[in-house]
């Protein structure tokens, strides 16, 4: 074993020479497995750990115990085995006892199919209405109010005589427009803020916190899920630049959530529920993209950070049974997942590398401004704008609808503009003369205009406090471009058919096919917002089925990301990770700080002694809530190591202890931690040791050390921080206690290195904000300015009776959006989204 992995340690009482780090994992399992679920105690021990475990699921802006978790699997397995021992007769193994094994061994096939079957019933509900709503805006059906405009008018390419606009005069057809988006807008947004705040925004971001370990009480629970599947389908349909596809993977990991809490394997479990999670992730962008394979991909290239074979295959299987059940309910009466499916059966010809550069240049470019902007503006809402985050989305739905009515391909819903723009030329609809040769050089000017005031847009839009994923908007972005692109190439080959760069054109056949750079452009955007590759390759080519068309995906996907990391790395995504201050340790990045963890860990920790402290000391201790947990060493002179408690098992014991003994037991009583011995049965509960017939008298003892793990993982206090960066990854502890010659010398989490990341990347890269600021103050004085002569005019045209305003001058200052990591103390608004506690 090299250096490197000798360098950390399981802590044990002992100053001896330590074993090897598999022996030592090897006995924090086994220890967990003899002393504490033995014998006659094993019914008692159990209960002890599912209400720990109870304790731990609400406890918020935590992180889970990978390592402890195992050992709780583990020892859940062998309680469950000697449960059921009596299923055995005469040392045969009985079919009931064959049954519960098969059932046990089966469950999370059984839990991920029944997930898998949930998201695709969701899903395609939330197509139908998303679709019917986004074309009530335009007009209604005559034959029945609630069909769209595609299947009232089915069969029929540019609509019907069944398909009514809703007045004759198109300037009222625009003030309609506008109303039913600012109404679709309001009601999603007043859901949000007055039933589940969490369900607001993408989600990924934060799911892959909680996948990486970090617990967020509510997020994924049963009023987050109906509420994001309720106001999706509104803040869609309202117009907004925000696409479903985010927030497709956020209601299905919710629905894995409340599915999986049903049985007591992922109760209890967190980190086994991590895994489901994580197949839940997959099915959403599976049924989002129509791209079951896509999602597993997408689930292991960006959600996941830990993804053995087993969740790979439980991913698979998850995404398959949600897109057959998709599939199943056919949405769209067409036989396609997806709006935007196509299919194409031409080939493509060398010289179109050179456009498909530029394509893929674009999706680099793209990506890298829309990320530093749309941060920007996500500080500017975070600082100014929390207070009104109804008004905020209801105005910004009202001025999208103003802008967006005048242009024919952003008015209409963005997926259905993606299926215009992927379409070939010949043989099916022209839509608004798309491939009429007479309005070639106006199509062009309209698809520029689209673009760039959809890059707009979406860098407002992105962060509202309405349910908004970025998908969808950034590959409508990329296929308007794309097939600008395309047309642009179309009309010069048009007027150079016989240039030597076209020579390999069949004289006889369609040369150009914009069709394919709208789809190339798509996917290009797509790779640049998020950062990811693999996955949008095989995401885009299960959309078209067009094996031909996966090279050019390739090199176009290749340059965006060549181009995406040249402004730095990591996608939308991960960035709002830094700028939300999550705990995150991103396993992408590779750090050479060259410098050990003793300089960063923490060195005045709260130490435990094994005897001596008094039952009223330690409950001093848990009242202050930025301990999470207390190692505890022989004595505070000589601090050798011995073991680590947690604060939620020594709550959780004090208040056993109180509950189940009738007589008050004495605040002077002495404290014991002393960890038990190898082969030693610890007691259930706190033992408590009376020296004298009064309960009140300091002489009583209490015997706390069945609460202390004697396994915590130590390191060296030289052992680079890179290493320790990576154990928290690869093992996840919730911390690592730092140990010399067997002596506490302090400990480090999360936190503490992801603080030093941050210090060492701004002395790297120091830069102002002043300037930054100072433009947010401007902006801010016109907001107010404009508010107030907006509130002035309609009192004055309301001779008084309507005034608007009352609380302009208010401003809330938040401190998030610096990329600090959080202590949890901040004064913030209950509705801005999520901090850290102390850790």
């Amino acid at each position: 074993m090299s250096s490197r992995t000798t360098s950390f340690s399981l802590a044990r009482p002992q100053l001896s020479r330590p074993p090897s780090v598999s022996s030592r994992l090897s006995f924090a399992v086994s220890t967990v497995e003899r002393g504490e679920g033995t014998g006659e105690n094993a019914p008692a021990q159990q209960q002890i750990e599912e209400e720990i475990a109870e304790i731990k699921r609400y406890e918020d802006f935590t992180t889970i115990d990978w390592v402890q978790d195992a050992a709780q699997e583990r020892l859940r397995r062998k309680a469950r085995r000697r449960k059921h021992a009596g299923f055995l007769d005469n040392t045969k193994t009985s079919w009931r006892y064959k049954l519960w094994e098969s059932y046990d061994a089966a469950q999370g096939w059984i839990v991920v199919t029944l997930i898998g079957a949930a998201i695709g019933l969701n899903a395609a509900f939330l197509n139908i209405i998303t679709e019917w709503l986004s074309d009530i805006k335009m007009g209604y059906c005559t034959t029945a109010f609630y069909l769209n405009e595609n299947f009232c008018c089915w069969g029929e390419d540019n609509g019907c005589d069944h398909w009514h606009r809703w007045t004759g005069f198109e300037p009222a057809n625009y003030v309609l427009y506008i109303m039913f988006a600012t109404m679709f807008a309001l009601t999603s947004a007043i859901l949000v803020k007055s039933f589940a705040p969490y369900a607001a925004g993408s989600g990924i971001s934060e799911i892959k916190c909680i996948i990486a370990g970090f617990v967020m009480k509510g997020f994924l629970g049963q009023w987050t899920l109906i509420i994001k599947s309720v106001a999706l389908p509104l803040a869609i349909a309202s117009g907004l630049s925000v696409g479903k596809e985010g927030p497709s993977v956020h209601y299905a990991v919710c629905t894995g959530n409340v599915i999986s809490r049903m049985f007591d394997k992922y109760k209890r479990n967190a980190s086994k529920t991590r895994e489901i999670l994580s197949a839940c992730a997959a099915a959403g962008v599976g049924v989002a993209f129509g791209s079951p394979i896509g999602g597993v991909l997408f689930s292991l290239e960006e959600m996941s950070s830990y993804f053995p074979l087993k969740t790979m295959w439980r991913s698979y299987f998850c995404a398959l049974v949600a897109t057959a059940v998709l599939a199943a309910m056919n949405p769209f009466r067409t036989g396609q997942l997806v709006m935007f499916q196509v299919k194409y059966d031409r080939s493509w010809h060398f010289f179109e590398t050179v456009p498909y550069i530029c394509i893929g240049i674009f999706g680099g470019l793209y990506g890298a401004f829309v990320i530093k902007w749309n941060l920007r503006a996500q500080a500017f809402r975070k600082k100014y704008l929390t207070r009104w985050a109804v008004l905020e989305a209801t105005l910004l739905a009202a001025g999208t609808a103003i802008i967006c009515y005048p242009n024919v391909f952003l008015r209409i819903d963005m997926t259905e503009s993606m299926e215009i723009l992927f379409l070939e030329c010949e043989g099916t609809e022209d839509y608004q003369g798309l491939c009429d040769e007479d309005k070639r050089w106006s199509n062009i000017l309209s698809l520029a205009l689209a673009t760039v005031i959809r890059i707009f847009l979406v860098i407002i839009s992105y962060g509202c406090k309405v349910p908004a994923g970025i998908f969808v908007p950034s590959m409508a972005i990329g296929a308007s471009f794309g097939r600008t692109v395309g047309i642009i190439m179309q009309a010069i080959y048009h007027a150079h058919p016989d240039s030597a760069f076209f020579a390999a054109c069949q004289p006889d056949e369609p040369c150009i096919t914009p069709g394919t750079y709208a789809f190339l452009g798509a996917a290009a955007a797509l790779s640049g917002i998020m950062h990811i590759t693999v996955s949008v390759v095989v995401i885009m080519f299960e959309l078209t089925g067009a094996l031909t068309y996966i090279l050019p995906t390739m090199i176009v996907v290749g340059v965006t990301k060549a181009v995406s990391d040249l402004f730095g790395k990591g996608g939308i995504a991960d960035r709002m990770i830094w700028f939300s201050g999550f705990p995150f340790l991103d396993n992408k990045e590779e750090h050479n700080f060259g410098v050990p963890v003793s300089a960063v860990m923490t060195n005045d920790v709260v130490a435990i002694p094994i005897h001596g402290m008094t039952l009223q000391s330690i409950e001093d201790l848990l009242k202050q809530p930025k301990y999470q947990g207390f190692p505890i060493v022989e004595d505070l002179a000589t601090r050798v190591l011995v073991g680590y408690v947690g604060r939620t098992e020594l709550r959780y014991a004090i208040d056993r202890l109180r509950r189940e003994r009738a007589i008050t037991i004495s605040p002077q009583a002495r404290c014991n931690f002393s960890p038990p011995a190898a082969n030693a049965v610890t007691p259930i509960t706190p033992t408590v040791t009376i020296n004298s017939a009064d309960f009140s008298m300091s002489s009583t003892s209490v015997d706390f050390s069945r609460y202390v793990d004697a396994t915590p993982v130590t390191v060296h206090p030289r052992l680079p921080l890179e290493t320790v960066m990576e154990l928290f990854r690869k093992i996840g502890p919730r911390v690592i206690l730092i140990e010399h010659h067997g002596r506490l010398s302090g400990l480090v989490t999360v936190k503490d290195c992801l603080k030093y990341q941050f210090k060492a990347e701004a002395a790297e890269n120091p830069r102002d904000d002043r300037e930054i600021a100072e433009g947010y103050e401007r902006l801010w004085g016109v907001m107010r300015n404009v508010a107030a002569w907006v509130s002035g005019k309609i009192a004055s045209v309301s001779g008084g009776r309507i005034r608007l305003g009352g609380a302009a001058d208010e401003r809330v200052v938040l401190g998030r959006g610096s990329g600090q990591i959080m202590d949890g103390d901040e004064d913030v608004a209950d509705d801005d989204g999520v901090e850290l506690e102390f850790r």
